[in-house]
């Protein structure tokens, strides 16, 4: 199979956008913008300033106001070609000028929120099949923060309580949009106390690579494997391929998980990683093209 020729960066969030699935708590956006950072490299990624950037707002509970934060911060960067899709249901979905859009655009950006949300208003319909494509054929890149970051992968965790995420089956998985299925995505990772809800997502799908992302933080992946932390926090990559020991078939749920012989790499802004090779790089162009950096100011 082919490596897709697009692009995806996968950001960690910094403020909750919709309802925090561990405390069913609704959260207002404090948007001191945290990825104005790494906005500019989406922008560059996405081809510059006169790039159409088109937002998703789907996962979030307050989309009106994520939405006028989004064209707000890529304005202060120079940036005026964005547009808004509110996409609430599976009939907005459908709806031919959203599709013509997507069509025509250099890059969409998914808000946070609710990741469930993204997957069950998205899955099996005309516009995921065309970013999916688009991602695959074309120099496409699909940005998403918090909930849309972890929407990315084919395998996603959609709840799971950190202070109980070491005990079986405290960690809810199902499909996510399918951009990739090499990887598990979880975000505000630090923040949140969510080592042990990745692990626990790792030990039960060995053959993916967990990312866990700090705030004001992200991955760039191209080519669906070559993986450059962006931004001025942590990731931490989580790798199960050479668990020896794990009890996590056997036991009863909520019983403790136990696991021997997980690997974890820290990667901070310009560290690498290799998915495939499971390779861990010190600079991200040792093993991937480094972006021709384009002046957004």
């Amino acid at each position: 199979m082919s490596s897709p020729k697009g692009k995806l960066i996968a950001i960690g969030g910094a403020e909750h956008k919709g309802t925090d699935l561990e405390t069913g708590e609704l959260h207002r956006n404090n948007l001191n913008f945290f990825e104005l950072g790494i906005l500019r490299r989406v922008v560059e990624e996405a081809g510059g300033p006169d790039a159409r950037i088109e937002v998703i707002t789907t996962a979030s509970t307050i989309p009106y106001e994520v939405g006028e934060n989004y064209l707000n911060a890529f304005g202060k960067i120079g940036c005026t070609n964005i547009g808004v899709m509110h996409i609430r249901n599976r009939q907005d979905a459908m709806d031919e000028q959203y599709i013509d859009r997507i069509r025509k655009c250099d890059a969409v950006m998914f808000s946070g929120g609710n990741q469930l949300r993204l997957s069950v208003t998205d899955g099996g319909t005309e516009f995921l099949a065309i970013l999916k494509k688009r991602y695959k054929e074309d120099n496409f890149l699909i940005a998403g923060t918090s909930a849309g970051a972890m929407a990315m992968s084919s395998t996603m965790i959609y709840e799971g309580n950190a202070t109980r995420a070491h005990l079986k089956g405290e960690v809810k998985m199902t499909s996510g949009l399918g951009f990739i299925s090499s990887v598990i995505i979880d975000s505000h990772f630090e923040k949140r106390g969510r080592f042990g809800r990745l692990a626990q997502a790792v030990a039960t799908n060995p053959s993916k690579i967990g990312i866990g992302l700090g705030e004001d933080t992200g991955m760039l992946i191209t080519e669906g494997n070559k993986m450059e932390a962006i931004g001025s926090g942590l990731v931490v990559i989580i790798d199960g391929h050479e668990i020896r020991h794990s009890n996590i078939a056997d036991i009863p749920d909520g019983n403790p998980v136990s696991i021997e012989n997980f690997k974890v790499h820290f990667c901070e802004k310009g560290n690498g990683y290799l998915i495939k090779e499971r390779k861990y790089l010190p600079e991200a162009s040792e093993g991937s093209i480094v972006p021709k950096q384009v002046d957004v100011e």
